[in-house]
């Protein structure tokens, strides 16, 4: 069991729900954190700063960064502004691991500018794996650079595939809570507002991704993460619904035998995990009491109520900047039901008809890949201002 764990870390996304969690495990084992990073959160970002004496902090509002430079003035912590100078203090800072939980499709260059710096992953930004998880993955290869998921279904995964030999995988199943409103019918979904839809019945999460798991995009998201992180096809990925959000995913063997990983709902045990891997620590988690789990159940999607899950093969056999433009798509559909102008069960449709009309383009690079992502969103918001 490791009790002293010397690592050096920067958080990115800190003053998010990931982030604050990250900055939990790091103050419970004492772990060096040099760098911080967020969007606008200028006073919880200026309190995390001087309570983990960091030297370096970013933020990408760059009237919130130069806010935070005045407050700071007292120390000798360098605040960078802007998207790029996110970028920039991943450069200059010395930490050995990022953990980026960045929210959308801004996560995926400082994934990248890390990797180029040599700097350990711990992923906890979907984005950057579905919008271009081929390219992130050979990069990361040629820089001998670890990447470990914070995802509760990918870290279970990573987890359960110890107990066997690649080849001798027969197939991923990725569990979903189901969000807010399992069982209902599509009919029942034209009306839901925002607050029940941000109202998740296990997780606290951002909102984004919130709606992306009320209308299971988010396990879209994951099957395309898990084909890239494991190297799986996508017809040997299978999800199932669980209510109770304790099995975080399982592997099924040649043999027949199911592998699973359990533990109560605590983002908490995969920060740590993808941290202290290959070893193991006591940490601020909750253990978990079998005896006081009433019941555990499984159910298999409704695809017909909740079609962005049938997405994920679709994309996956197109690749291209077929990912990037659901990536895109997804982001800017959510925001629109979030004020309001959109119903939700239009958030689908509308990634659909933008997924559906993508052009095929073999082995795009970044520049093509981020376009196309900036495309997408543009045609959903065309879409709607037409209608």
């Amino acid at each position: 069991m490791v009790n002293d764990i010397k690592k050096t870390i920067a958080v990115l996304g800190s003053t998010g729900s990931i982030g604050t969690q990250a900055l939990e495990v790091c103050a419970f084992h004492n772990i060096t954190v040099e760098a911080l990073s967020a969007q606008s959160s200028t006073d919880l970002l200026e309190e995390q700063a001087r309570r983990f004496k960091v030297r370096y902090c970013a933020m990408s509002d760059i009237t919130c960064a130069r806010d935070l430079r005045i407050r700071l003035a007292d120390t000798d912590i360098k605040v960078f502004e802007g998207e790029n100078g996110i970028l920039k203090m991943l450069e200059e800072c010395r930490c050995d691991t990022v953990i980026n939980s960045i929210i959308g499709g801004a996560g995926l260059l400082p994934t990248l500018k890390a990797i180029d710096c040599g700097k350990d992953i711990a992923l906890a930004n979907k984005e950057t794996l579905v919008v271009a998880g081929e390219l992130v993955m050979k990069r990361a290869k040629a820089k001998g650079v670890s990447l470990m998921p914070i995802d509760s279904e990918h870290c279970a995964i990573f987890q359960c595939l110890m107990n066997g030999k690649r080849e001798e995988v027969s197939k991923l199943i990725l569990t979903a809570s189901g969000g807010p409103f399992f069982g209902m019918s599509e009919d029942e979904l034209k009306d839901v507002t925002p607050e029940q839809a941000l109202s998740h019945p296990t997780w606290k999460m951002g909102q984004k991704i919130t709606i992306d798991s009320a209308t299971l995009m988010n396990k879209c998201f994951e099957v395309i993460e898990a084909a890239c992180l494991f190297c799986v096809p996508a017809d040997k990925i299978d999800v199932l619904i669980h209510r109770e959000s304790v099995v975080h995913s399982l592997v099924e063997y040649v043999d027949g035998a199911l592998i699973a990983q359990m533990s109560l709902p605590d983002m908490k045990m995969c920060i740590q995990y993808a941290i202290t891997y290959p070893n193991r620590a006591a940490g601020p988690l909750r253990r978990t009491e079998l005896a006081d789990i009433e019941r555990l159940t499984f159910f298999k999607p409704d695809a017909k109520t909740f079609p962005a899950l049938s997405l994920a093969p679709y994309v996956l056999g197109r690749a291209g900047v077929v990912p990037a433009m659901l990536d895109g798509a997804n982001e800017e559909a959510t925001s629109l039901f979030l004020r309001r102008e959109i119903p939700f069960t239009n958030i689908t449709k509308l990634v659909q008809e933008t997924v559906y009309g993508a052009p095929d383009i073999g082995e795009p690079t970044l520049e093509q890949i981020l376009n196309y992502r900036q495309e997408a969103k543009l045609t959903v918001r065309k879409s709607v201002n037409n209608h």
